[in-house]
């Protein structure tokens, strides 16, 4: 996916709640050695890692294409791509009222690690959760 699709995609599964990200953005995010694109046809998942961290910046699924484990398979190849880079725990924020998203990452090993008041706008509130990356261990 090209930004321009990104951008696109993006408005279509978040519309204005919270504010989509520009093409440019999307440019510019992906020039950091530091992101990484996961893309699949109907979804995709920007992540970054630094160091033994690694920061799950958005995961967009088109409306049609969800409740069909799209959101799932992603956030596998993240943690897989995350511990590639040597990242040993992962984070990420979700707006307060995302209810949808707030129990696709519990059900897949996230647990809530704080709150930042106001962060998407005033009255909506961010979710910061956290997962651990442990490496995979054959056997």
């Amino acid at each position: 996916m090209n930004p321009d699709q990104l951008a696109t995609l993006h408005l279509r599964c978040f519309g204005a709640h919270p504010r989509p990200w520009s093409a440019a953005e999307f440019e510019d995010l992906l020039q950091s050695p530091l992101n990484f694109l996961l893309a699949r046809p109907q979804g995709f998942l920007l992540g970054r890692a630094v160091a033994d961290e690694a920061e799950l910046l958005t995961l967009a699924v088109a409306p049609e294409a969800r409740r069909q484990g799209l959101a799932s398979r992603l956030l596998g190849d993240f943690a897989a791509a995350s511990r590639a880079r040597g990242a040993e725990q992962a984070f990420l924020e979700v707006a307060a009222d995302n209810a949808g998203a707030i129990a696709l990452y519990a059900g897949q090993g996230w647990e809530v690690a704080g709150r930042r008041r106001n962060y998407y706008a005033p009255g909506l509130d961010a979710i910061l959760m956290r997962c651990a990356l442990p490496a995979k261990t054959n056997g």
